[in-house]
């Protein structure tokens, strides 16, 4: 897009891509969050040689990062046991592991985020040591960033899982929202740590499990008919088979929880983004 449009934002996410580099692989080429991260950087640099130094340090101080990533880890390479891997990590020792994974790449987002501030502001020695200890330092001097982490929403109840366990009545698949759960719980206390370790900088958890499962147990307040079949999709619940042509579609995807065997429709999205 043009610069004037990626002054207003920028969307880095890629189809399938997950916090591991393998999650989603079997879909096709992919961006993963390391590579995503290196994206953000590239684009700073675009600002720069157009907009110039100090309205590009002005954008960056100003901006919001918000991560919402997870979910393919979860359904395109533990719960599909990809590489045997249900055999390496049990459900919580994965869960640790994404999360651990997941503060690693925002430390890592922060500091380059930093280094670039610090060179735009010539305040600051452009040696990359200095960066690690301005991140132990208070960070006054430097453009304060601002991160919202979204955790995880209720997958258990995704029209694909409620097919594949052969669930009665809708009801969620526990088991794997229970796996969800403990992963946004560490999330929740990674997102903490960070706020201690990088000085300066604003870390918010969005508990998108919560407001998922309020809609779904509220479903006539909100205005849906539908929570547990999916608008596009072929067998029960409409998970069997994905999405595929938009003649799979129903009419009235507004009265829908769920688009497909796994994405929630438009309107809930927008009661999400809205609360």
């Amino acid at each position: 897009g043009s610069i004037e449009d990626m002054i207003l934002g920028v969307n880095y996410a890629s189809a399938g891509a997950g916090i591991i580099f393998s999650s989603g692989s079997e879909l096709g080429q992919h961006i993963s969050l390391a590579q995503q991260i290196e994206q953000v950087t590239d684009t700073i640099q675009q600002f720069i040689m157009t907009i110039g130094e100090e309205a590009t340090a002005d954008l960056i101080s100003t901006s919001v990062f918000y991560i919402s990533i997870g979910t393919n880890d979860y359904i395109h390479y533990y719960l599909r046991n990809v590489s045997d891997i249900q055999s390496v990590y049990l459900p919580w020792s994965f869960n640790q592991f994404l999360a651990q994974t997941m503060k690693q790449e925002i430390k890592v987002q922060f500091i380059l985020l930093l280094y670039m501030s610090a060179m735009l502001s010539k305040a600051f020695s452009r040696n990359l040591s200095n960066v690690y200890i301005l991140v132990e330092q208070n960070l006054y001097n430097a453009n304060v960033r601002k991160v919202v982490v979204m955790g995880l929403a209720p997958i258990g109840c995704a029209p694909y899982y409620l097919w594949l366990y052969h669930s009665k009545n809708g009801q969620c698949v526990e088991t794997i929202n229970d796996m969800i759960l403990e992963f946004n719980f560490a999330v929740r206390y990674i997102v903490a740590e960070l706020n201690e370790e990088l000085v300066g900088a604003t870390v918010i958890f969005c508990d998108a499990f919560e407001g998922s499962m309020d809609i779904i147990q509220n479903h006539d307040r909100y205005g849906f008919n539908v929570t547990d079949e999916a608008c596009c999709g072929l067998g029960k619940y409409r998970g069997w088979i994905l999405c595929i042509s938009p003649e799979m579609a129903c009419s009235n995807a507004s009265n829908h929880i769920w688009w497909d065997q796994f994405h929630p429709t438009d309107a809930v999205n927008a009661i999400l983004a809205d609360n």
